[in-house]
């Protein structure tokens, strides 16, 4: 028997969040290599919110166990890459949309959606940093390729105070970029300097509709916000500079001309954390043990048990969750 949040259909087609003791039989069949692991840890992302409490069609089936990422240890392999004991990472895949994920004791996944945990990092660790700080650290990455150096110029972060934000800010200054955050927290504004943002703007400033072109600042973005927020990124960002989409907090509409694109020269790259091939997703977690200063994460995270999981999936859909919150999943 296991613990896990698990999501059914009542009557009225809402959608039910409740703890409950499974049994082993219960956990899907894959076929082949599938990999069971007992968990650690997991967290509460933005989409894990919106499939706990059915504010979008998120989940695919019921029942389902919520949660898109996990870390811990594998307690049985059918895949020759792992091994009993082996410690493993998992983020997205479809895992708590159409495949049971990790707000749970146990699971059972395919062993090609699993990435070794680096040494230096505890399970406790990985989960701090989570599906947002490599998601984070993936919109690095995109910057780095297109040689958005930290003497290229300023680094604008749009949803600082949020999860993928605020280990943006804590990566890019570690790594000498100066760092702009917008949030609409003002009020957090020590927060982000405790992680390094060298200025805080009031989210604002970029919220409205705006102008095709504005004034040249940024040498690169990293944008979790979409809507007017990420047009107005990419028409203030520097010839030949590259804005990185991963988010949709304002919304998914993208109401921007093509003259940034033609007339500068900035590059919009898309970031999927879901289907990333293993190789890059091993990548950024060996960056995020390397680069992250661990301080940060007494910053970030904060911890809850399963049942504490349910109420934070709600607040998180309002705003009012800062940073990242961990789930001990065995508490």
């Amino acid at each position: 028997m296991f613990n896990a949040i698990q999501l059914e259909k009542n009557a009225d087609n809402a959608t039910v969040a409740a703890v409950r003791s499974l049994d082993d039989s219960t956990l899907p069949v894959v076929e082949p290599g599938a990999v069971s692991v007992a968990i650690d840890y997991s967290t509460i992302n933005y989409k894990d919110g919106l499939a706990i409490t059915g504010k979008s069609p998120v989940v695919r089936k019921f029942p389902m166990v919520p949660g898109i990422d996990f870390a811990g240890t594998v307690t049985a392999s059918a895949h020759a890459d792992w091994a009993v004991g082996d410690p493993v990472v998992l983020n997205g895949w479809g895992v708590g949309e159409s495949h049971w994920g990790g707000l749970a004791q146990k699971a059972r996944v395919s062993g090609d959606w699993l990435v070794r945990l680096p040494a230096s990092l505890t399970p406790y660790e990985a989960m701090a940093i989570g599906t947002a700080g490599y998601t984070a650290m993936l919109c690095l990455l995109a910057l780095e390729r297109q040689d958005v150096t930290a003497q290229a110029g300023e680094i604008l972060v749009t949803g600082a105070t949020g999860g993928v934000g605020s280990f943006a800010v804590s990566l890019l200054s570690r790594l000498g970029y100066r760092v702009v955050a917008s949030t609409g927290k003002l009020a957090e504004s020590a927060f982000l300097q405790s992680l390094g943002a060298a200025e805080i703007i009031d989210r604002a400033t970029l919220s409205g509709a705006g102008k095709p072109l504005q004034k040249e600042r940024w040498a690169g973005v990293v944008d979790t916000v979409g809507s007017h927020t990420l047009a107005n990124a990419c028409a203030t960002t520097r010839y030949g500079g590259t804005v990185t989409a991963c988010g949709l907090a304002q919304g998914m509409d993208f109401p921007v001309t093509v003259a940034p694109f033609i007339l500068r020269g900035v590059k919009l790259i898309g970031i999927d954390s879901v289907m990333a091939p293993r190789a890059v997703r091993s990548e950024a977690w060996s960056r995020l043990a390397t680069d992250l200063d661990r301080s940060a994460i007494t910053h970030i995270a904060r911890t809850v048990d399963l049942a504490g999981a349910i109420e934070v999936a709600k607040e998180i859909l309002s705003g009012s969750v800062r940073g990242r919150v961990v789930v001990d999943v065995n508490a």
